[in-house]
């Protein structure tokens, strides 16, 4: 019987990271359980005021991800799908918390395989911890000096106390 040879699947997990939380963390394990690579792909998004810079926001994914062997951080600017065919990439892993998520998700889910039908989108459910937690949630408790810790992990949490202190706010 001949051997079909096995092409690495390679997934990609965008997302602002604006800061990165134990629910983006919890999908990007999962998926590093599924997928050969994930590339967690950070954008700038133009629609939304950033709290960290694309470098920061690499580098508390790198922190935080780094006993994951085969999760790889990078960022793009371009569209995703433009982006994924650099990274011979044919997986989006988009992570839902809610409906309202998955209205949002499935729209831009359908416009990525309209611009490249070669691209497939798999959603996966947060854990229940994780369901109401957003880096916004995130953002706005800690800005006011409330507790994170357990929303972000720790190396996070200490990024946002300084980030907080240096624009005055905390």
């Amino acid at each position: 019987m001949k051997r079909i040879k096995h092409e690495p699947s390679v997934a990609v997990c965008p997302g602002s990271f604006d800061p990165v939380t134990y629910g983006h963390l919890d999908i990007i394990t999962r998926a590093s359980e599924v997928f050969d690579k994930v590339i967690v792909a950070v954008l700038n998004n133009m629609s939304k005021q950033p709290l960290f810079s694309v470098q920061e926001r690499m580098a508390l994914l790198q922190d935080v991800t780094r006993d994951i062997k085969n999760v790889e951080i990078d960022h793009f600017d371009d569209l995703l799908v433009n982006y994924m065919m650099e990274k011979k990439a044919h997986v989006i892993v988009k992570g839902l918390r809610a409906v309202s998520d998955f209205e949002y998700e499935l729209q831009m889910a359908s416009v990525n395989r309209k611009l490249n039908e070669q691209i497939e989108t798999f959603f996966m459910m947060s854990s229940n911890q994780y369901s109401y937690l957003s880096s916004s949630v995130v953002k706005q408790v800690a800005r006011f000096g409330g507790p994170v810790g357990d929303l972000v992990p720790e190396t996070v949490e200490e990024a946002l106390r300084r980030k907080y202190v240096e624009i005055g706010r905390g």
